[in-house]
């Protein structure tokens, strides 16, 4: 009971960093702020995290982590291994968007004071999720649906292919609507999926 308890209190820090963040920047968040936001004392935010740049970055892990599992869950379906593939893109593109569509400036803006740690987190969340479509490339390949060639440079690739569209250095305003975003993820899933598709299959 008192984990699910500390679970619930650490979850509400982390949303009232969301919606604090979203308004005013990490520069203006303080703890008083998130402890009011919560309604709890300012000594149990740090009972759950050490300092503010612990939070953001908490935040951030954790929209990643919900990310993570959409993919997963995407991969494990029962579907062709490039239509898998191609929601899976348009996914970690969406999900992004989705994820902080209510800022009011681009993550960069927004997470600039700690940005060599956030970059440093970026390096291992785009690790993890090359992990996830490595897999399925390499299923892709297994079946004879995709062209043979290593299944870790082929998910390096398109995760590099479609970071263009990540909500980081403009906010979601500046990329623009939901469906235009979207068709502009499915575009660049198409493109890269036929370079990937077995002559033989």
């Amino acid at each position: 009971m008192r984990d699910s308890s500390a679970r619930d209190v650490k979850g509400a820090i982390l949303d009232a960093a969301e919606t604090l963040l979203a308004g005013n920047g990490y520069k203006k968040m303080t703890i008083d702020d998130l402890a009011a936001e919560v309604g709890i004392g300012k000594g149990s935010v740090y009972l759950h995290f050490s300092s503010k740049e612990e939070i953001a970055l908490s935040h951030i892990d954790r929209i990643i982590e919900r990310l993570k599992v959409r993919l997963e869950n995407i991969a494990a379906r029962k579907a062709s291994a490039g239509e898998r593939l191609r929601e899976m893109l348009i996914e970690r593109v969406i999900f992004r968007f989705d994820s902080v569509q209510h800022y009011t400036q681009s993550l960069n803006d927004i997470f600039a004071k700690i940005r060599p740690s956030l970059l440093e987190r970026r390096k291992r969340y785009f690790d993890e999720e090359a992990r996830i479509f490595s897999a399925l490339v390499a299923k892709g390949i297994e079946s004879g649906e995709f062209a043979r060639t290593n299944p870790r440079n082929a998910a390096d690739a398109l995760l590099v292919a479609t970071n263009s569209l990540l909500p980081y250095s403009l906010s979601t305003q500046e990329l623009g609507e939901r469906p235009e975003i979207e068709r502009r993820a499915a575009t660049v899933a198409n493109v890269l999926l036929k370079g990937m598709i077995s002559r033989e299959s």
